[in-house]
């Protein structure tokens, strides 16, 4: 299947690869970003934790195209986090990670959801985090963030499904794709690819088949699921 999908966090890491591969499987692809998005369809500079950007983003893709057909929600705030205690996680911090995380997947949901029902059909995939079952110290904020849009993603599911919405999670394992922010840790890739079946890093083409699938025709019975990609590291 082909359509019209909104990919944020859409210049780099995983959203760029996300875009790179929905273009070649005949997706039109409209990015959205804090920078510009390269091969791009639509490239669309977004800030996704402000309602009237998110909405705007929106309304390009409509102009240009006149449909919206899937959404995925990859924008996070991330790789900028140093661990540290809960306790002394920064207040400005903590509610970044939100704004960013949690408002940001719901706005675009919101945003896209009129266009959607319009048409009596769409996908939404937000993208949540191998941190949530496995609980890393230091991460507390970020834990909590993507904790929510499984809730998040359950939620839409129920409000949408009978307009003919799909909305689900995905859920990747860690994939190193911020050099700074590897850098910081080396030891973390490693360490976590022994304990998988597959025992190797995870790369970010590794998650591009269950996109797809949840994307595409084959999953227009699958709704509120959460579908971990993470070479078996642990079982949902």
């Amino acid at each position: 299947m082909s359509g019209v999908v909104i990919v944020t966090g859409s210049a780099s890491g995983l959203g760029r690869t996300y875009c790179r591969e929905l273009a070649a499987a005949d997706w039109t692809v409209v990015g959205a970003d804090l920078a510009e998005t390269e091969d791009v369809a639509l490239s669309v500079v977004t800030d996704v934790s402000d309602r009237a950007q998110t909405e705007r983003l929106a309304e390009e893709a409509l102009e240009r195209f006149g449909r919206i057909d899937a959404l995925v929600n990859n924008a996070a705030y991330y790789t900028a986090i140093v661990k540290r205690p809960f306790e002394e996680i920064d207040d400005d911090e903590w509610t970044k990670v939100f704004d960013v995380n949690v408002r940001g997947a719901w706005l675009c949901a919101r945003a896209v959801a009129p266009a959607m029902r319009r048409q009596g059909y769409g996908k939404i995939v937000n993208v949540s985090s191998m941190t949530v079952p496995t609980a890393p110290p230091g991460f507390a904020h970020y834990v909590a963030s993507k904790a929510a849009i499984v809730g998040l993603t359950r939620a839409l599911a129920r409000e949408l499904g009978e307009d003919g919405i799909s909305v689900n999670t995905l859920t990747p394992d860690y994939i190193a794709f911020d050099r700074d922010y590897d850098n910081r840790q080396l030891e973390m890739a490693d360490a976590l690819a022994a304990q998988r079946i597959f025992s190797r890093a995870q790369a970010p083409e590794d998650m591009v088949g269950a996109l797809l699938f949840l994307l595409g025709p084959g999953s227009d019975f699958v709704t509120g699921q959460n579908i971990w990609v993470n070479g078996g590291r642990a079982f949902n």
